[in-house]
């Protein structure tokens, strides 16, 4: 499932096979988007209280998921 229209139809599916499919990959775009968006508040300057307070999760929650990932040279990686 790649296409808005297949994951809105696949999430409203009457089959769970199919709907937890779209979940799954509902979910990993959401990962992908948060992880860009963080990397990009990142190189703005944000700090990590900063983009805590956006995402709503705690400041040691989202350096502990997202320093790891950044891209080399992105302030805050590890």
């Amino acid at each position: 499932m790649t296409s808005t229209e297949d994951l809105l139809t696949g999430g409203t599916s009457h089959d769970p096979a199919v709907g937890l499919r779209a979940v799954a990959a509902l979910r990993r775009l959401t990962e992908q988007l948060e992880d860009l968006q963080v990397q990009s508040a990142r190189r703005q300057g944000w700090s990590w209280s900063a983009i805590a307070a956006a995402v709503g999760v705690s400041k040691q929650a989202v350096h502990k998921k997202h320093a790891g990932r950044l891209a080399p040279g992105v302030p805050g990686r590890q």
